[in-house]
């Protein structure tokens, strides 16, 4: 499991020095994780140790979300100050992203020439 946690590191860390060097407008961990997956991609596969260990990193998932839970209730009050936009921007996005997908999707459905399901032709 060590070597596992530490090539999930490695790639994290390789994506974030990229992003220093380069200055691309990504993240660094998702730079990383593109990294790892061109890497399991020329190897044919995930290893064993590493499916282990991602499986274990995800059952216990829930704890990464508790840093955030600390880091809302530290700033509680600028969170009350700006509902009212926080609550626009949030369903606002949420809506562009459903109709984002869907024209997606439509698009790929007509450039492969399947129809919807439904659809009654």
């Amino acid at each position: 499991m060590i070597e596992s946690l530490t090539l999930l590191l490695v790639c994290q860390l390789a994506g974030e020095v990229l992003v220093g060097l380069t200055g691309l407008p990504v993240p660094g961990p998702v730079l990383g994780m593109v990294l790892l997956f061109v890497g399991l991609l020329a190897r044919g596969g995930v290893p064993k140790p590493l499916q282990t260990t991602a499986g274990t990193l995800l059952a216990h998932f829930s704890l990464l979300f508790v840093p955030a839970g600390v880091g809302i209730m530290l700033h509680i009050g600028r969170l009350q100050d700006a509902w009212l936009a926080i609550g626009v921007a949030l369903v606002a996005s949420t809506a562009l992203a459903v109709a984002a997908t869907a024209i997606a999707m439509l698009g790929l459905e007509r450039l492969f020439g399947r129809r919807p399901e439904g659809d009654g032709s």
